[in-house]
């Protein structure tokens, strides 16, 4: 009897793949980025902010001390987006692709114990500890970025991105929480820390199966590293405006967030308000995000930054007109409200004006900011340090500030009239 010859079709080169792309829905990914965002920038970036009274009361720190690790977190920002920017060439030199989701759970431990590590009393090791912490958030922030916008656009469901940069408003609200219910216990800010690194473990062991490193990345980036060639390290004349645009962002509201309980309490005094600031400005970030699902993509997001960036400009300076708790928790609501915003919009701008080697586009904008960033402690601290009082310095401070977003938004009106946008 003759052998029966069955013939088996060949499986779709993409069958094996399709299971780690199609395993979350959309929305699953969408939120996994926002818890993602929470521990990197929410908490690895931004823990700092409600916990410098507490280091500053038990005398750890001193203001100028303060003020230079809030700039080593920057700092180290800025260099983690510059290499971000080159590690795409690097890779594509040596014939390499990068791994998204790889980056992204590196990033995560490496944000738990950097923040665990700030517990210790090693003091010279503070300023090292923090740099590092920017390098990271910054490496976390533009890969999950890339990783998560990527995905939702090839399921349809862009919509959905807004949902991924309500990240820091949940981890500003979180650690928020979280330093006052340490104050609230007469802890120290070294238990703090220790709160805030159990915190991040615990948001990082929830995400950790949505990154699954899988070879469609790759293929992906060898793709278009094959059509990009050196065409990627060109920049045209839209991208860098766009980019100087982003970065006066990352000065104009730095010096809030930074000084914010320690601002309040000069202006206020002892007062019960002041560590529910913190938390106002991050309920205002998560809501900003949230409402960005009712915006038409349609829009050019470049009109939207210009909104964003006044109503930021006046929360800047809300508590200096209305130096109230009322004034207060107006400027916190209005500085939160268009943070996720411009960060969406500004990485939506970049996935148009640079659809191929997005990545490496998001990364320069990131470094634009973090320069904005770096700049704004020095600036208040100098400032200060040449003033009659607190209060006045951190006036002008927060007056040069709100100027630079009037600027930034300037900045975007007239590339909204030299450079028409073009959609889809």
């Amino acid at each position: 009897m003759a052998p029966i010859a069955i013939r088996i079709p060949p499986m779709p080169a993409t069958t094996t793949l399709e299971p780690a792309r199609l395993e979350f829905s959309p929305l699953i990914i969408a939120l996994a980025g926002a818890l993602t965002l929470s521990v990197a920038m929410g908490i690895g970036r931004f823990a700092f902010t409600p916990l410098m009274p507490m280091m500053l009361h038990d005398g750890v720190i001193d203001i100028n001390g303060g003020s230079l690790l809030a700039t080593a977190n920057y700092v180290g920002y800025l260099a983690g987006a510059l290499i971000c920017m080159v590690l795409p060439s690097l890779f594509r030199r040596f014939g390499l692709a990068i791994s998204n989701a790889a980056m992204v759970r590196f990033g995560l431990v490496s944000t738990v114990l950097l923040t665990l590590a700030m517990a210790f009393d090693l003091p010279v090791a503070w300023g090292s500890l923090r740099f590092l912490s920017g390098i990271i958030s910054a490496f976390v922030f533009v890969f999950m970025s890339g990783w998560c916008l990527k995905r939702l656009a090839e399921m349809g469901a862009s919509a959905l991105s807004g949902i991924i940069y309500t990240g820091p408003g949940i981890g500003i609200t979180l650690s928020g929480v979280v330093a006052y219910g340490v104050t609230a216990a007469n802890g120290s800010a070294a238990a703090g820390w220790i709160a805030f690194a159990v915190l991040a473990a615990l948001l990082s062991a929830v995400v950790w199966p949505v990154y699954r490193p899988d070879s469609v990345t790759n293929t992906a980036q060898k793709a278009a590293a094959a059509t990009l060639g050196h065409a990627g390290d060109r920049w045209t004349i839209e991208q860098m405006i766009l980019a100087l645009a982003y970065g006066l962002a990352g000065f104009g509201y730095i010096i809030t967030a930074t000084f914010l309980p320690v601002i309040a309490r000069e202006a206020l005094g002892p007062s019960g308000w002041i560590e529910a600031f913190w938390p106002v400005f991050g309920i205002g970030v998560a809501i900003g995000a949230v409402l960005t699902r009712v915006i038409p993509l349609s829009i050019d997001r470049r009109l939207l930054l210009v909104l964003c960036y006044v109503v930021q400009a006046v929360g800047v300076v809300s508590a200096l007109v209305m130096p109230s708790v009322s004034g207060f928790m107006i400027g916190s609501t209005l500085v939160g409200l268009p943070f996720t915003v411009i960060t969406l919009d500004g990485m939506q701008e970049a996935r148009r004006l640079r659809p191929v080697d997005a990545t490496s586009f998001m990364a320069l904008m990131t470094a634009a900011y973090g320069i904005g960033q770096i700049a704004g402690p020095p600036l208040a601290a100098a400032i200060l340090a040449h003033s009659a009082s607190h209060a006045i310095g951190f006036s002008l401070s927060l007056t040069v500030a709100s100027g630079s977003l009037v600027f930034g938004a300037v900045l975007y009106g007239v590339s909204m009239v030299v450079y028409p946008a073009r959609r889809g």
